[in-house]
């Protein structure tokens, strides 16, 4: 794979996950986050299902794309997009996930299903933070 076709790749997924990011932020989670108790465990499931249709084939094309430009390119703004790539889906299986696990559990209050999504909202603006990072670093690398 050349220089160019790895940058372009790492800057096209990095955008992409960004975008997806930014509309999970924006969008998804403040809406999820309104969801009356009673309805919650079916929300939650039915977001968990839906969005992991998103999610997988995106993170494996972040991992891909992103270990190609290491590997062919190595530049300083490379490695910056790596680190940020490396934040937002570090979070993702570190905080995010386990958070998700526990927010489907059958039996969850209400008082201790708000602490957890307050987690959540924590750990997804460092999610966004990092993708942001990646792409804004990805773009510096490609010009």
């Amino acid at each position: 794979m050349s220089t160019e076709t790895a940058l372009v790749l790492l800057t096209a997924t990095a955008w992409a996950h960004a975008a997806f990011q930014l509309t999970v932020s924006a969008l998804v989670y403040p809406v999820l986050a309104a969801t009356p108790h009673a309805a919650w465990r079916h929300a939650h499931d039915r977001h968990s299902r839906v969005i992991s249709v998103l999610v997988v084939p995106l993170y494996a094309a972040v991992l891909v794309s992103t270990g190609a430009a290491v590997l062919v390119a190595g530049s300083v703004a490379v490695w910056v997009a790596a680190a940020g790539a490396g934040l937002a889906l570090g979070t993702t299986a570190a905080v995010a996930a386990p958070l998700h696990g526990r927010l489907g559990v059958a039996r969850l209050g209400d008082r201790r299903r708000r602490v957890l999504l307050a987690r959540l909202l924590r750990a997804d603006r460092w999610r966004t933070a990092g993708a942001l990072l990646s792409a804004g670093a990805a773009t510096f690398a490609l010009v």
